[in-house]
């Protein structure tokens, strides 16, 4: 009774703390610039975690195995779904919860990050155990757009600028806005070598197709996190990058023999391993060369989990599965929901992700323990694992954060420059006819786009965006950027819905022309679906009606038309007869800046395709680009 109403207390206390703390944060403020010393993640031996566990109930023990989805929709804390989620977090005992963005397009509020402390502060009150917060923290602490947090370009970006310097900065500056907001665990780097073009779901989530530079780069991502005081997840074991269907919506299969899975999937997670990593994730995909059981996937397979990682990789960390809820992995246990929680438990793994009806899968796992399918050592082993993760964390002795230090961590201007300047490291020119770099080496007077209205005459610049959805962001930061640079440039966008119609008019304005840039948005996104001109469905290409678009733009004006690749580098396995081509690896703002910039010759082009493409490049090449023009305007 004493403890309930204790707990009852600090929950309501946890709603203050905000209040008291920026108080006092008003009366001593904080430089934007200056960074409060790191945290390591380190293991402590205090006994803790071991006493703990000794005090949990079975009931309990089974809960701290799960990881629920927390959306940061649920800012205010009296709706529905807020609600329900508390009531898991008691009802179950969870022992971490995974937050979820929301979709793009939502206003920019930073005050939005002072409402997710708040939210995670009264989540850790909820239960009895503190809870590990985990993001899938890609390109930094997402949504950057609602917490002001620094944007990073995707993970290939980083193989492209070829610094690993770079990556750990990446690490440490992620783990540090991380850790200011609450959440303890990204579930990041992906250790995937995207050896597979028509890859759906990886693509640019990759650091590349080189292992060895797969490897070096995870390696000094997870250096700089753990540096920070942040766990670490090495994903998607054993390889997900040479698959041509998203696990989102079906079931992968790996074809690769074993010394294809030796030399160019396992070496990256070798490198994890050795590098501390906290984590590994195991993928929802069939790998027939390891378990030939085609009603298994890596993620239910002992052999795959147990036998490979485990036992000879020599992993001694976290086991985590992927989101349970996938559709691919659903499928194959529809009949009995909950077996998947048991299968995926007895295949290595330690933690349960998301998965597609809590209730089922925990009675399931309490009944497979009281049986003695699950051993209560083998139990208690993962829940220790848990444990001692939050320990390592400072948990044990404090499970709340403080709101005031967020100005000097979250949105630092050194750290917004340092995602600019790697974003700006690794564009690559892979093609140049010496026509149409730079764009301009001036700036046009804006009396000039007067006169070109008035004259009804087409400006010499047109940039076409080619995009899911003319309503979303993409596109938005990269048209101001060319605007700024050109004000009298024409902007328009094209989506599969409009294409059609709008076709006529984009081909006779490339027509009129003097330069043509386009820019296209192709990015790895969970279960989008798109019918390609093969017949094929995936989420690596471009829809067939703006395929067929830039055919036609590339057919009438290819020499003076630059493409830019905002996303996966692969078009040229489509579109052959490109001349001017820009992979920026990325649709992120930093990505669209940086873009401009060298479409304008203010930077240099520096980056290394790091990936092979068809009728193009392999993995390294590159074709230097000296900036050309005095920067003009402020570019950001």
């Amino acid at each position: 009774m004493l403890y309930v109403r204790a707990l009852t207390m600090l929950r309501n206390l946890a709603w203050l703390l905000p209040v008291f703390t920026l108080l006092g944060s008003a009366a001593e403020p904080r430089a934007q610039s200056k960074e409060a010393p790191a945290q390591r993640v380190e293991r402590v031996d205090d006994g803790w975690a071991e006493k703990t566990l000794k005090s949990l109930s079975l009931e309990e023990k089974v809960g701290q195995l799960f990881m629920v989805r927390l959306r940061v929709e649920y800012f205010n804390g009296q709706s529905p779904s807020y609600f329900e989620l508390c009531n898991n977090i008691r009802r179950y005992h969870i022992g971490s919860v995974a937050m979820s963005a929301p979709p793009q397009g939502r206003a920019r509020d930073i005050r939005r990050r002072y409402d997710v402390v708040t939210l995670l502060n009264q989540l850790q009150l909820e239960g009895k155990i503190p809870l590990l917060v985990a993001g899938d923290f890609e390109r930094g602490v997402l949504p950057a757009h609602l917490f002001g947090t620094t944007v990073f370009p995707h993970a290939m970006a980083f193989g492209a600028a070829g610094n690993l310097a770079y990556a750990e900065e990446f690490g440490r500056i992620t783990a540090r806005e991380s850790r200011a907001l609450g959440v303890h665990w990204n579930l990041f780097p992906v250790a995937d070598v995207n050896s597979n073009p028509a890859n759906p779901i990886i693509g640019t989530r990759a650091f590349g197709a080189n292992p060895e530079q797969v490897g070096d780069l995870v390696a000094a991502y997870i250096r700089g996190a753990r540096a920070n005081g942040m766990l670490t997840t090495a994903k998607h074991f054993p390889g997900h990058g040479n698959t041509a269907t998203d696990s989102h919506v079906g079931v992968p299969i790996v074809t690769d023999d074993l010394e294809h899975l030796r030399t160019v999937d396992l070496p990256p997670f070798e490198k994890a391993i050795a590098a501390g990593v906290d984590a590994v994730m195991t993928g929802h995909v069939r790998v027939l060369a390891l378990d030939p059981d085609r009603s298994r996937v890596a993620t239910t397979s002992p052999a795959v989990v147990t036998g490979l990682l485990k036992n000879q990789l020599g992993f001694k960390g976290i086991v985590v599965t992927d989101a349970m809820d996938m559709a691919g992995l659903v499928g194959l246990y529809a009949k009995n929901p909950g077996r998947v929680a048991v299968d995926a438990f007895k295949a290595g793994n330690d933690v349960l992700t998301m998965p597609y009806g809590l209730d089922a899968c925990y009675r399931a796992m309490l009944q497979a323990v009281r049986s003695g399918e699950i051993g209560q050592e083998r139990l208690d082993a993962s829940v220790l694992k848990i444990l001692q993760a939050k320990a390592s964390l400072g948990l044990d002795k404090n499970r709340v954060v403080d709101v005031g230090a967020i100005p000097g961590l979250v949105g630092n201007p050194l750290s917004i420059a340092a995602g600019q300047r790697i974003s700006d490291a690794s564009i690559t020119l892979v093609r140049d006819n010496g026509k149409v770099f730079p764009l301009t080496d001036r700036r046009p007077d804006m009396r000039l786009r007067v006169a070109y209205q008035r004259a009804k005459v087409q400006p010499p610049l047109l940039v076409i965006i080619l995009c899911d959805n003319v309503r979303a962001e993409d596109g938005r930061v990269l048209e101001r950027q060319v605007l700024k640079r050109s004000p009298d440039a024409t902007v328009v966008y094209v989506d599969p819905r409009v294409a059609a119609d709008r076709s006529d008019d984009v081909l006779n304005a490339a027509d009129r022309a003097q330069k043509v840039v386009v820019a296209v948005y192709v990015v790895p996104s969970a279960a989008r679906t798109r019918t390609v001109a093969r017949g094929q469905k995936n989420s690596a290409s471009l829809p067939d009606a703006t395929a067929k678009l830039l055919s036609r733009i590339l057919a009438r004006a290819t020499a003076k038309t630059a493409v830019l690749a905002m996303g996966t580098p692969y078009l040229t396995d489509d579109f052959p007869t490109i001349q001017n081509y820009i992979c920026t690896f990325s649709n992120a703002t930093v990505s669209e800046i940086s873009v401009a910039k060298a479409l304008f010759g203010e930077i240099p082009i520096p980056g290394h395709m790091p990936v092979t493409l068809s009728n193009a490049s392999g993995p390294g090449t590159k074709i230097d680009h000296p900036a050309r023009v005095v920067n003009v305007g402020s570019p950001n």
